[in-house]
């Protein structure tokens, strides 16, 4: 594997044009991650040269509930459509549904003793439908503090439902951002989810800032991440603190190790 690194270029740069981000961040060498494809003009952006990592894979539909699978399906076949025109890498899931913004939206009080098998079962008909296409999945772990009432929210829960399922399209976009509000301990957390790792997401805490703009000390994160051998996407989801260039020199300064 070779190490990529990547930048969501919805949270940089934000009085520009989201063209004029893609060819930034593809002319300083990063990779391109995005949130919600309806809101571009997908024609001008696939002829911008970049790589794209990393999309929502759906824009409806949930885990848990019946009706919530068949949105979840119906969607992700149109999405898949969408990211070949990119060449997308993957397609991001969450446990929930997604809002108007593209962002995970509650679903408070459906926690019932058949949400987990309802969940393992919607994976596994991801999974046909990624393999039939040739595409692979991931799926986020959140926090309950910026996204409360969202289910399968934690890290926890996350790992154990990827590992439930145990399929090669389905694997983990582990978030170190909500794994620190969550959870803590993210380099454990980190070890105990690389079996399932395809992308990894940073962020510092509090403000989900660039690294070394909070807590997290990230020099040591990252020599951790690759002691541990992980040597694929990481990808900056992150606002800029202040400066966007320094945000970014930030990123590449911690995470481009040899």
């Amino acid at each position: 594997m070779v190490r990529q690194l990547a930048v969501c270029a919805e949270m940089l740069w934000l009085d520009k044009p989201l063209e004029w981000r893609i060819s930034r961040l593809t002319e300083m060498g990063f990779s391109v991650g995005l949130w919600n494809w309806p809101d571009w003009d997908l024609s001008n952006i696939s002829r911008l040269g970049a790589t794209f990592t990393t999309i929502n894979g759906y824009l409806e539909g949930r885990l848990a509930d019946d009706a919530g699978a068949e949105l979840l399906l119906k969607s992700a076949t149109q999405t898949i459509q969408i990211g070949k025109q990119l060449g997308v890498q993957q397609y991001n899931l969450h446990g929930t549904g997604l809002g108007d913004t593209g962002l995970p939206i509650p679903r408070p009080g459906i926690n019932s003793p058949v949400m987990w098998p309802n969940a393992i079962d919607t994976l596994n008909r991801i999974c046909d439908l990624a393999e039939a296409e040739g595409v692979v999945f991931v799926l986020e772990n959140l926090n309950l503090l910026d996204h409360p009432g969202c289910l399968f929210n934690s890290t926890r829960d996350v790992l154990s439902l990827i590992t439930a399922v145990n399929r090669p399209q389905l694997r983990m976009n582990l978030d170190l951002y909500h794994t620190q509000i969550g959870e803590g301990d993210v380099i454990r957390w980190t070890r105990a989810c690389l079996p399932f790792i395809r992308e990894i997401q940073v962020a510092d805490n509090p403000g989900r800032c660039e690294p070394g703009t909070g807590e997290m000390n990230w020099a040591n994160i990252a020599f951790s991440i690759r002691e541990m051998g992980y040597n694929d996407l990481i990808t900056m989801e992150a606002y800029a603190k202040e400066d966007p260039m320094a945000a970014l020199m930030a990123f590449k300064n911690i995470f481009d190790y040899p």
